[in-house]
């Protein structure tokens, strides 16, 4: 059953009073809390056992909610915001003092997006706050694509059922103070990103510094059993592997003839980014 608006005006009365609820966007099931409360926000670290100084996306309803948490908005910043907002794209700004130093783990900074979805926009507008959260999943685990995913993680959570999510993979994030750079790579594409800001390039870190971020230093989307990612160049050490009792393929539609014991991921890419994470939450036993 999906989420109603007497669950979601519960689940909003949960946020203000510092609990934590499990909620859809477009790309995966986000673990969220008030982003304005320390001690709301310190639940969602404790509840996935994430690490304090990965700092977390804000998910907000409108500009206007923006200019709450924010210090400035660059021009770059508006010319993506037009085009990408609502959506899967993360901008990181510089923040100013409302916000709660857990969210953003101590930096100077601040990632926030608005997300494509009813269900996270009325969520927020009914809790009259931005909503800090991860992604709904015990850290270093696939993140959840819908409902069910979440439960596995956190069976007393309230949880809004929005469905399967659209992307299947996590928000893009991007920096744009000085030099507009990609943080994070997910749903939007750097291509994409580069016919709005033509300069845009990847982002490097170093591992002895403050991830500007979510994903750039710790362990992510790791199911419960071993994983080995082949290209396409190396398909027959790909089939050798695959001989051997209980290894499992997923790949794309097209290389599915070539394995007898192989599992379709979809033909596009799109649909390989929303299948992924659910076939690494398969049991496959």
């Amino acid at each position: 059953m999906g989420a109603t608006s007497k669950m979601i005006a519960s689940a909003a009365e949960v946020i203000r009073r510092g609990g934590i609820v499990g909620f859809p966007t477009e790309t995966v099931y986000g673990l969220g809390a008030n982003a304005l409360d320390a001690a709301a926000v310190r639940k969602i670290f404790v509840a996935k056992g994430r690490p304090s100084d990965n700092p977390l996306i804000v998910h907000i309803a409108d500009e206007a909610m923006l200019a709450s948490i924010v210090a400035r908005v660059p021009r770059s910043a508006k010319a993506l915001m037009r085009r990408f907002w609502p959506g899967p794209l993360t901008i990181v700004f510089a923040r100013n003092a409302a916000v709660s130093d857990f969210v953003t783990a101590g930096l100077d900074t601040i990632a926030v997006r608005i997300p494509a979805h009813p269900i996270a926009i009325e969520l927020i507008r009914a809790a009259g706050v931005p909503i800090a959260a991860p992604s709904a999943n015990r850290s270093g685990r696939p993140s959840p694509t819908s409902a069910r995913h979440v439960r596995e993680d956190f069976p007393h959570l309230m949880i809004l059922d929005g469905g399967v999510t659209m992307h299947g993979l996590e928000s893009t994030v991007v920096a744009v103070d000085k030099t507009p750079r990609v943080l994070r790579l997910g749903a939007i594409t750097l291509e994409e990103l580069r016919e709005v800001v033509p300069g845009i390039g990847l982002a490097e870190h170093r591992r002895n510094e403050p991830p500007p971020s979510p994903g750039m230093k710790y362990r992510h989307y790791a199911p419960a059993i071993p994983l080995i990612l082949f290209g396409p160049r190396k398909l027959d050490a790909l089939r050798h592997r695959a001989r051997r009792k209980g290894t499992l393929v997923l790949c794309a539609e097209r290389y599915v003839p070539l394995f007898r014991n192989a599992y379709s991921l979809g033909s596009t890419p799109a649909e390989i980014a929303a299948n992924l994470f659910d076939l690494l939450r398969r049991d496959w036993h």
